[in-house]
């Protein structure tokens, strides 16, 4: 269901902050259509072209690692971020620009938090469901090999699992991937194509409907450049590499609707970039933009 009326928390809070009504929007801001689709559009290809900044504008010597070329790329995207979040801000004609306004047009938000994060989140779920079911069902089957004899886990086998767990922490903590799926580019994209676009277009005078819409193409978009990377480093053909990347694109869209919509229904950032790891590591998002 769309959220709409008075069932929709972030739009009424988005109205507050804003200090305008909600069917006099467009009018009050002084936003139009085309000016916020200009501002978004500038976003998406700010985030994407700031990546090749390091090599085609700077000019600095190739990477010597792939270390070291993530986190040229990081701070592209933090910076591409920070600037997309001023522009957000100086763009929206908020009442006050206070901290606790700003935090709650970007979804920054605690009210209501058990609701607005274990129903959404379980809703996620349930899409793997079964996933889920079948890993857990094998994980109580490897566990029945270390039982002792009373039924209990040994002493040894916790030992194991705990050491492992340690491990996989350790390797993740140093892991340059690691970190670019699961914290920069979360953060950074959600940022950019939900927290800020999302109140722009509205201000703009969008339909609900329209923004659910509009964001996920503006995101799916911004992974274009995937297009040239596949077909040119990975030696495919085109045919090939539009399949591929089609793919990633049709899916890109489909979890941007739905986190559109958890943000509108919600206004909490964290709860979509929460979605976002549930969907990322069952492989729905296969790939970021850098």
């Amino acid at each position: 269901m769309v959220p709409t009326g008075r069932r929709c928390d972030y739009l009424k809070s988005l109205v507050n902050c804003l200090g305008f009504e909600k069917r006099k929007m467009e009018q009050e801001t002084g936003l139009t259509k085309p000016a916020v689709m200009i501002a978004c559009a500038a976003m998406t290809l700010l985030y994407v072209a700031i990546l090749y900044a390091p090599s085609l504008i700077l000019r600095l010597p190739p990477p010597s690692s792939l270390k070291e070329f993530m986190i040229r790329r990081f701070v592209c995207a933090i910076i591409s971020s920070i600037v997309s979040i001023i522009l957000c801000a100086l763009i929206l004609p908020m009442r006050s620009r206070e901290a606790a306004n700003l935090f709650g047009v970007y979804g920054i938000r605690f009210d209501h938090i058990w609701q607005a994060v274990v129903i959404p989140l379980s809703l996620t779920s349930l899409m793997y469901a079964g996933s889920f079911c079948l890993k857990s069902l094998l994980l109580m089957e490897s566990w029945k090999e270390h039982l002792n004899e009373d039924g209990g886990l040994s002493f040894d086998c916790v030992k194991h699992l705990l050491q492992n767990f340690i491990d996989w922490m350790s390797s993740a903590a140093s892991n340059v991937l690691a970190w670019r799926n699961y914290v920069v580019a979360p953060l950074t994209e959600e940022l950019v194509f939900r927290a800020c676009m999302i109140p722009l277009l509205l201000c703009g005078g969008f339909k609900i409907y329209s923004v659910i819409f509009l964001c996920p193409v503006l995101f799916s978009l911004a992974h274009l450049n995937h297009w040239m990377e596949t077909y040119i480093r990975h030696n495919y053909s085109m045919l090939k590499a539009s399949m591929a990347v089609g793919l990633q694109l049709g899916y890109t869209v489909i979890f941007g609707s739905y986190a559109s919509f958890l943000f509108i229904r919600t206004g909490k950032s964290f709860l979509v970039v929460s979605s976002r790891y549930i969907c990322f590591t069952k492989f729905l998002l296969s790939r970021v933009h850098y």
